[in-house]
């Protein structure tokens, strides 16, 4: 059998030496094509929700996160001893597809400060946070401000430092 220079087309991975494959002026890199297209990647919406739920409280005017009754429980589970560091998702809920995400944010704001502005630099914190660190769209952050912190409230969380 002679060797006309043609190929056969398989459905079968063939193996070529590197002398067959340099003889045709190229590489001996396996697999071809790009590397990072070669599999999945699924991002959990617990993931989308930590990161939004900390881009959110880095906003000033942000005093908390959750609705009452969740941050009781939060409170309440946050002074047991062991039971770890405060949950990052209260009153975070993402909904995640294949390329895009929702949010939907539940935040105590700060008393004095403008809420649409804190609502507006929430959006922005979140949106660039989420689409940076996962890659995905975020077509919509809806938020609900569900309480103001009074300066003369007792406190149920720490003290947050500006």
């Amino acid at each position: 059998m002679t060797d006309t220079g043609e190929h056969k087309t398989s459905k079968t991975l063939e193996k070529e030496s590197p002398e067959e494959n340099a003889g045709r002026g190229g590489t001996s890199r396996r697999g071809g094509g790009d590397p990072g297209g070669r599999g999945r990647t699924t991002i959990a919406d617990g993931v989308v929700e930590k990161i939004a739920g900390l881009a959110a409280r880095d906003v000033v005017g942000v005093h908390a996160m959750g609705g009452g009754l969740a941050r009781t429980f939060g409170a309440v589970r946050d002074r047991v001893p062991g039971s770890g560091a405060k949950s990052v998702t209260r009153g975070v809920k993402a909904e995640v597809g294949e390329v895009q995400t929702a949010l939907d944010l539940e935040i105590v704001v700060e008393y004095g400060v403008s809420i649409s502005d804190v609502a507006r630099a929430v959006r922005e914190n979140v949106v660039t946070a989420v689409e940076r660190m996962a890659g995905l769209e975020v077509v919509e952050v809806n938020i609900a401000v569900s309480d103001v912190k009074l300066p003369d409230d007792e406190d149920d969380e720490q003290p947050r430092l500006q």
